[in-house]
C-alpha cells in the first residue's frame, strides 16, 4: 500500500525525470490512496495548467482509492502542520503536504513523493 502525493502525479503527466521512477513504483504497488484534499489540489493545478484530462487518465488507469477528510483528519492535519509546517520545521511542508503526510502516517504505509520536503520529516519514501 503506498500513498500518493500530488508531486508524483504531476510529476508522471508532466512527464518530468522523476516521472519514470513514480510510475513504476505505482504500477507495481497492490493498493494505492490519494487523501480527497490531494486529488483536489491536483485537480486544480491540472485544470489551471491545461493537463486535468491526463492527470484524470492516470488517476483511473491506477485505479487510486480517495481518502476522506473528516473531522479527525483535520485535528492531525493541523498537528502536522504544527510540527513540520512552513515557519516552524525545515521540512517547511504547506498545508496540503500535510494532508499527504497524515495519510501515510495513518494507513502506515510510504509516500510517494517528488522533492524534498517529505524526506525532511519520518515519513517513509516509496521511492
Amino acid at each position: 500500500m503506498i500513498v500518493v502525493d500530488s508531486s508524483a502525479l504531476i510529476s508522471i503527466v508532466l512527464k518530468e525525470p522523476t516521472g519514470h521512477a513514480c510510475i513504476e513504483v505505482l504500477e507495481t504497488a497492490e493498493r494505492l490512496l490519494i487523501s480527497a484534499a490531494i486529488l483536489a489540489e491536483v485537480s486544480v493545478v491540472a485544470g489551471h495548467r491545461g493537463f486535468l484530462g491526463d492527470l484524470q487518465t492516470l488517476i483511473d488507469r491506477l485505479d487510486i482509492e480517495i481518502v476522506p477528510a473528516d473531522e479527525h483528519v483535520a485535528e492531525m492535519v493541523t498537528a502536522a502542520y504544527m510540527a513540520w509546517g512552513k515557519g516552524r520545521h525545515k521540512a517547511s511542508l504547506n498545508l496540503m503536504d500535510c494532508f499527504s503526510y497524515v495519510t501515510a502516517k495513518a494507513y502506515e504505509c510510504p509516500l510517494l513523493f517528488v522533492g524534498n520536503d517529505f524526506s525532511q520529516t519520518d515519513v517513509v519514501s516509496a521511492l
